[in-house]
């Protein structure tokens, strides 16, 4: 029997569209099933009904970059999973194997109305294995991805050189070239066959151009680091954190590639960090580079999404733009757009209805919906 549900009258901010419709949405077995003025006939008895008159309707909140369930709630040791330090170069990981859906910062993430993220190993090394896209709903890991491997992550400048500067990495003309040399050795891999390599079977699908390299990078001088070792791999690239992509906001727009700017709270913590501002999304989205906002969580906390999105509406950002940068443009960034990131036929029915702007601390999430189920439900 199809399981229905119909959120009524909501004034819907579908993720794509700057200005909202005042409508219902049809859900059905956990997709969007239909968007009109008004669902009428049958299907309204059947159907378990949300009213939302009156409140906001957006698609569930997308973080494109983060450590979720990698780096638990309390800390320490036992609940540190996001890098492994005994090897700079270690693509094999995959972040499915580490994540603990148990732990409270999901519930804290659901109730904060982010639906879906891009979860997986920290900066430490060169390679740190491959990232996955999951809901955050779920006590099993295998039932919450919607793609398990999502890219690959490679960090440039001072974390890796930061590890490593007693034994493998000194400077970050190191780093380029370990990326380089497993690259190659991939190219070489995939045409000559040989014996089974971990590490280089984890690399095919960079090199196939199935999932890009997920790079973490600050300084405008990795950026194009980054940017150059791509071209010459000629492999797909996603930017991330871009602190000091503001410096470089037209050249960034030229090439092309995804940016995701984060985290935005804090202080300049490191020396790369000098030029962190919360003008950055702003500057690179009036540059015309498609720009997605991220907590780095545990870094900042998921919760805190939408306040970090809020900081850049504060410093220039339009609230469309903010929107985009949690919902569709994160979606694109990881590469699930097909799925998730704005509300429209044929794509889950992940959604938040707030009583007013998520920008605004004073608004409240009434629901937060994974799936077409109710995942959180505001009690006042």
């Amino acid at each position: 029997m199809d399981e229905l549900v119909l959120i009524k009258q909501g004034n819907i901010y579908n993720g794509i569209d700057e200005e909202p419709r005042i409508g219902d949405i049809l859900i059905k077995n956990g997709k969007i099933e239909k968007i009109s003025e008004s669902v009428e006939g049958r299907v309204v008895n059947e159907a378990k009904i949300i009213e939302a008159r009156g409140y906001r309707v957006y698609p569930g909140f997308v973080e494109a970059h983060c450590h979720l369930g990698l780096d638990g709630y309390t800390g320490g040791l036992a609940e540190e999973d996001f890098n492994e330090l005994n090897d700079c170069v270690t693509p094999q990981l995959s972040a499915v194997d580490g994540i603990n859906p148990m732990d409270i910062t999901f519930e804290m993430a659901r109730q904060a109305g982010v639906t879906s993220v891009c979860c997986g190993p920290g900066s430490s090394n060169v390679l740190g294995g491959t990232f996955c896209v999951i809901k955050t709903a779920g006590r099993r890991i295998d039932d919450m991805i919607i793609k398990e491997k999502a890219a690959m992550k490679c960090a440039f400048g001072e974390n890796p050189k930061a590890c490593y500067k007693d034994s493998e990495i000194y400077c970050r003309m190191t780093i380029a070239a370990k990326l380089r040399e497993i690259l190659r050795k991939a190219i070489e891999y995939e045409k000559a066959g040989g014996a089974y390599d971990a590490k280089l079977e984890a690399m095919l699908p960079v090199i196939r151009k199935e999932i890009p390299l997920k790079a973490h990078v600050h300084r405008a001088d990795d950026i194009f680091t980054a940017i150059r070792i791509a071209k010459e791999f000629d492999i797909k690239l996603t930017l991330d954190h871009c602190t000091e992509g503001h410096l470089i906001a037209k050249e960034l727009a030229e090439e092309g590639y995804s940016v995701a700017v984060g985290p935005l709270f804090g202080h300049a913590s490191k020396k790369e960090l000098e030029n962190k501002s919360c003008k950055t999304p702003a500057v690179l989205a009036n540059a015309g580079c498609r720009v997605s906002i991220i907590t780095d969580s545990p870094v900042v906390q998921e919760q805190y999404l939408t306040l970090s999105a809020a900081l850049a509406v504060k410093a220039g950002m339009t609230e469309h733009q903010a929107l985009q940068a949690i919902t569709s443009n994160a979606a694109m960034h990881i590469g699930a757009a097909d799925r998730v990131g704005s509300i429209e036929v044929g794509k889950d029915a992940d959604f938040v209805i707030l009583n007013g702007s998520p920008f605004e601390t004073e608004s409240r999430i009434r629901y937060t919906i994974i799936d077409g189920k109710v995942v959180y439900k505001d009690l006042l």
